[in-house]
């Protein structure tokens, strides 16, 4: 028998138990979250949780990477899916909103929350996450400049205080579900945020808003 395989039940199903993880490390955090509250989940004991991912910073990054492929996707293809670069951040941020009310526990999102206290050791995973951020900053700051190239917003828009102001909204969100904010008022939060790009409207974009009163 391989080490890879030792100490784990014949029925293992290493997928499902990557999934049960994520919930874990989504509910309490990286720092959190202890080995015996990943393992009661998974139903496996230490020694086949560690044949099956090596290390608790291992599964973290998995999860991770799980996250990011499934609930953590669900707002880029938000933001991408908008016809006006208005529908689509607030597309972007409403998803926001369904993500973090859906995670289990207290809430939150596990990109903003996954790791919060920073112990020196837990450094690299604090860049971690900061670097996954910053690639989503990155794709909302590409929509708001395709919007100043096609007229939507104004030539001259700061287009970076703007992804700013969203990427500082969506933490924000976070951290209000993880209060026990209702959707409500996370969703009315929403609508006064994307109402800043109507300060911004360029030639496209104002034709846009007379249509929709007409």
């Amino acid at each position: 028998m391989s080490t890879s395989n030792r100490g784990r039940p014949r029925t293992f199903d290493r997928e499902h138990a990557l999934h049960r993880a994520m919930e874990v490390f989504w509910a309490k955090g990286y720092e959190g979250a202890q080995l015996t509250d990943l393992t009661a989940a998974m139903g496996i004991n230490p020694p086949s949780f560690y044949a099956a991912f090596g290390s608790k910073e291992e599964a973290f990054r998995e999860a991770v990477e799980l996250y990011r492929g499934t609930v953590g996707a669900s707002t880029l293809r938000a933001l991408d899916a908008g016809g006006s670069v208005r529908d689509a951040v607030e597309g972007m941020l409403l998803q926001s909103v369904d993500n973090v009310l859906a995670a289990p526990g207290r809430g939150g999102c596990l990109l903003i929350l996954g790791v919060v206290n920073v112990l020196p050791e837990n450094e690299p995973l604090r860049r971690l996450l900061i670097g996954i951020r910053a690639e989503t900053a990155a794709r909302l700051q590409e929509r708001l400049d395709r919007a100043v190239q096609e007229g939507e917003l104004a030539q001259g828009t700061d287009t970076r205080a703007l992804t700013m102001h969203f990427a500082t909204v969506m933490q924000g969100l976070s951290l209000q579900a993880r209060d026990g904010i209702t959707r409500e008022d996370l969703v009315r939060a929403v609508s006064s945020a994307v109402r800043v790009l109507d300060l911004h409207r360029g030639p496209r974009g104002a034709d846009r808003a007379r249509s929709k009163r007409r």
